[in-house]
């Protein structure tokens, strides 16, 4: 019997041998999500300790938008770029380089908070936004080590490593107050070249992983012909798109519409619960789309999106209901990022999946450049409120749960 896969006629021994060759593939993607991991750490590590720079720097509330969007949107656009590379030089190799090209930018943060410089500030800030892109890099790796019906989970795994933003939201604040505003920075720096280091040294390509040697631009331009690459582009600029946002701005909102019940190192802790729940969403969307289709994963999850965010434009009073809505609401966003490159997948050409996973991340990465813009420029200050942003929101999520609901289903390639 006879089977397409990736456009290639295999039959089912070729199928079987091909995942007897993958040996070890779990812990391969374990080691890219924890890569990530400290990727994501240092990519957010400005936001969870934005009111130490708000208070020491006096900055405006433009300038505290500017401050939170800079790292997101280099993380976004510079996914581009890491996706197509990975497609070419591997995961190992990219790896090993955006933790190093980082590390630096994390140590300019460090001096700009120092000397109190909004302007380095902003400019170490936007250079941080490189440790976002390490995101491209996993998709294609770990899609690699696994045959095409469990690339929903595989994907599901790696993309565990947003973890990250609840240990940055969790430990930055926890470790500034401990340890040391420029120490803090210094050990993130130190973790970073040690993950570099057990990448380099224990981590392997998928013996079905084969480079591409296509140039940038036209395999770039050949990606942004493919329906799938537009599709799936806009949904992940919804899910993950929001998931960032509120990752970056939840502190500020917080401490904003509830300066009596919450207090920074609270803001951050509440951060890294929603954090945590759409990472342990994700991986269950992965599962759930292998099994179910990810379209219907990506509808269930755009419906919640756009209910619990109609809640909170309520902005009900702090408590039970106000944690519940956020944990909820950061679930069904894990669950939409899991579903959608679940149908990445089987609907990319294998050799296009790095390239196409890059553009989608940096969609998803665009989509939460803008929110917190946005919030920060409709913030009513007389009634203390940033329903109009909400509202904004809600009225996105439901066009795009009109748009989920037109498309195919997941096809193979």
């Amino acid at each position: 019997m006879s089977t397409s896969v990736n456009g290639v006629l295999m039959n089912d021994t070729a199928i079987t041998t091909t995942s007897g060759n993958l040996r070890g593939q779990f812990t391969q993607v374990i080691l890219a999500m924890l890569a990530s991991t400290v990727g994501f750490w240092a990519w957010m590590i400005i936001s969870p300790i934005q009111a130490f720079y708000s208070e020491e720097m006096q900055l405006s509330e433009g300038q505290i938008s500017l401050m939170l969007a800079a790292p997101v949107l280099v993380g976004a656009l510079g996914r581009i770029i890491t996706g197509s590379l990975t497609d070419r030089f591997g995961g190992r190799k990219m790896f090993t380089a955006i933790l190093l090209i980082s590390i630096p930018a994390v140590l300019l943060v460090a001096v700009a908070g120092s000397i109190g410089s909004f302007v380095l500030l902003f400019i170490a800030g936007t250079y941080l936004g490189v440790a976002g892109t390490i995101f491209a890099i996993g998709i294609p790796f770990s899609s690699a080590w696994y045959e095409p019906k469990r690339r929903g989970f595989a994907t599901g795994v790696f993309g565990m490593g947003m973890i990250g933003t609840a240990v940055s939201a969790f430990v930055t604040p926890r470790l500034l107050r401990t340890i040391g505003y420029f120490e803090t920075h210094l050990l993130v720096a130190g973790i970073m070249l040690v993950m570099a280091v057990i990448v380099w040294f224990f981590m392997r390509e998928s013996p079905e992983w084969v480079p591409n040697r296509e140039p940038f631009l036209p395999k770039v331009m050949g990606t942004l012909k493919l329906a799938i690459t537009w599709e799936m582009s806009f949904l992940y600029g919804i899910v993950f798109g929001g998931f960032v946002a509120f990752s970056t701005f939840l502190p500020k909102y917080l401490v904003t519409i509830y300066p009596d019940d919450v207090e920074p190192v609270g803001a951050g802790t509440r951060t890294a619960l929603f954090a945590v729940a759409a990472v342990v969403a994700r991986p269950i969307g992965g599962v759930l789309a292998d099994i179910f289709g990810p379209k219907i994963i990506s509808l269930i999850s755009l419906a919640g999106i756009v209910t619990l965010a109609y809640v909170v434009g309520q902005q009900p009073a702090e408590g039970i209901l106000t944690g519940v809505t956020f944990i909820a609401m950061a679930s069904a966003m894990g669950l939409g990022m899991g579903a959608v490159f679940a149908w990445i997948g089987p609907s990319t050409p294998k050799e296009k999946v790095g390239a196409v996973s890059g553009i989608v991340a940096a969609a998803g990465g665009l989509g939460g450049y803008f929110p917190p813009l946005v919030m920060g420029a409709t913030y009513h200050p007389e009634s203390n409120s940033y329903s109009l942003g909400l509202w904004l929101l809600v009225l996105v999520g439901a066009f795009a749960l009109v748009v989920a609901g037109m498309l195919k289903g997941a096809r193979s390639k």
